[in-house]
């Protein structure tokens, strides 16, 4: 006779018992808590939205509600502290700024609030984005202190989004937005080990923004992956009536995330900068093993030895940004309240950092200030002169290289590996030729990681010509897939 079996009914597991999916509660509060534990060593982060932690309960709100939530909803950033969002200080690491509380958010920000991204907080920065002084150090202000590179905490983090860099590195936010001049996204994103993209200039409002620059001046993202950058991008940009140069950009700005393929670099003719390679042996193999990467990928790799505007056109780029600081910073500075922000002008500035000289001048000086307050305005021949001149190098000899080389964009090393923090001999860069031209005529620059150089990141750079950011993406979201290159730092 077959036994019968008893029938078994299996007890109901506890709903308790099923670990539910983290809140954005949750993740920011894990932010905080990370901050808590490694930020100390790091020094990123200059100061904290205490509305964080309500700006994540929001997202989960809108999560909750029927439809589709905004694209970054809950994404937690931090923002370089030269950017005006609300009710926070935005000092650009100045102690003459500590007062200075905007009561509205750069249109920047405030696109991105729209998006649905929580504002954890503040990140340090060079101070004055590095243009205080030729001996500056990168990433230390007076505000915020020094910030180290999360993958040695000796060497630099570069800068001067060197907050942003090193809190993204470190797991301290999904992302961070930073600004460059030259090289202040690109530099600290390549040797903190990220994706850092400087957008056309024009591409995304500076308004709110403390500026060196207006023919140079830009915000943009600052990720851990390409796709990141993509949907960050996609927020960001778009047309500001305030911001004259942004008037084309609602006609070119697009959804970048949609042009993300794996086979982006099948055909592609890219152009490879030899001219801004060769300055150390290790960023040259990981170059070597980058190209190897492109090549197998299916892109056809066009070797371009010299470029020989890029020797001309360091010549005009001080006179361009001493110029617009003086102006530009006047123009900020009115816009402050002045019982709060004492100083109205450059020479407010200046005089300021002599009367704190312990606090502010104690590590290095202010020669670049000193210089900015000589020149003569946007109407003087000598500042007219470099300007078209030195854009005119730039987008020139950009556009042919592209031409010439029947090419689709440009790669080359971005920097070399971080150097050791030293006040007394300031910061010692390594390289750096990919993207001064990009810089200087405005044009897109984005690096994405590629390898580590004795446990120190590099990356490679993509530069291309205006608006040819959805384009830089693409080829730059390929060679990630495939090279996988981004390791993160060990801080656990």
């Amino acid at each position: 006779m077959r036994k019968i079996l008893p029938i078994v009914v299996a007890s109901a597991i506890p709903l308790a018992a099923i670990a539910a999916p983290p809140t954005h509660v949750d993740r920011v509060q894990a932010y905080i808590e990370r901050a808590d534990r490694i930020d100390g060593a790091v020094g990123a982060i200059l100061a904290r939205d205490p509305t964080a932690l309500t700006q994540a309960a929001e997202a989960d709100r809108r999560a909750a509600l029927a439809g589709k939530p905004p694209a970054l909803n809950g994404q937690a950033i931090l923002v370089k502290d030269n950017i005006d969002v609300a009710g926070m200080p935005n000092t650009a690491g100045s102690l003459a700024l500590k007062d200075n509380i905007p009561a509205a958010d750069a249109p920047v920000i405030a696109r991105l609030r729209t998006a649905g991204v929580v504002i954890l907080g503040k990140a340090n920065l060079s101070e004055w984005a590095n243009i205080r002084s030729s001996e500056s150090i990168s990433g230390w202000s007076g505000v915020g202190g020094q910030t180290r590179n999360p993958y040695d905490i000796d060497r630099s983090p570069c800068g001067s989004s060197a907050g942003s860099g090193a809190a993204v590195a470190a797991g301290l936010a999904w992302a961070a937005i930073g600004t460059e001049t030259d090289g202040s996204i690109t530099c600290p994103s390549a040797v903190n080990g990220l994706v850092g993209l400087k957008p056309t200039v024009g591409l995304v409002s500076r308004t709110g923004i403390i500026p060196i620059s207006a023919s140079q001046d830009t915000a943009g993202p600052m990720t851990t992956t390409v796709a990141d950058a993509a949907m960050l991008l996609t927020a960001m940009a778009g047309s500001d009536p305030a911001d004259p140069a942004t008037l084309e950009a609602d006609k070119h700005k697009t959804d970048y995330s949609l042009g993300l393929r794996k086979d982006a670099l099948k055909g592609k003719r890219i152009g490879v900068m030899r001219y801004a390679a060769g300055f150390h042996s290790g960023t040259d193999e990981a170059f070597e093993a980058a190209l190897a990467v492109l090549r197998a990928q299916g892109a056809v790799l066009v070797e371009i030895k010299e470029f020989p505007e890029g020797r001309e056109i360091g010549q005009h780029e001080l006179t361009i940004l001493l110029t617009e600081l003086k102006v530009g910073l006047k123009d900020y500075l009115a816009g402050t309240d002045p019982d709060k922000v004492p100083v109205r002008t450059l020479a407010d500035i200046i005089a300021f950092n002599k009367r704190n000289a312990g606090s502010e001048l104690a590590l290095f000086g202010q020669d670049l200030f000193e210089q900015a307050e000589k020149t003569n305005g946007l109407d003087d021949p000598a500042y007219i002169k470099a300007r078209d001149e030195g854009q005119k190098l730039a987008r020139g000899g950009l556009d042919r290289l592209l031409k010439d080389n029947d090419v689709v964009a440009l790669v080359g090393p971005t920097m070399g590996p971080s150097w050791l923090i030293d006040p007394v001999l300031g910061d010692r860069y390594v390289g750096g030729g990919a993207g001064n031209a990009a810089a200087v005529g405005g044009y897109p620059h984005l690096t994405v990681p590629m390898g580590l150089v004795q446990g120190l990141p590099v990356g490679l750079s993509f530069v291309g010509p205006r608006w040819s950011e959805a384009q830089l993406l693409a080829l730059g979201f390929a060679y990630e897939q495939a090279a996988m290159a981004r390791v993160a730092p060990d801080l656990d």
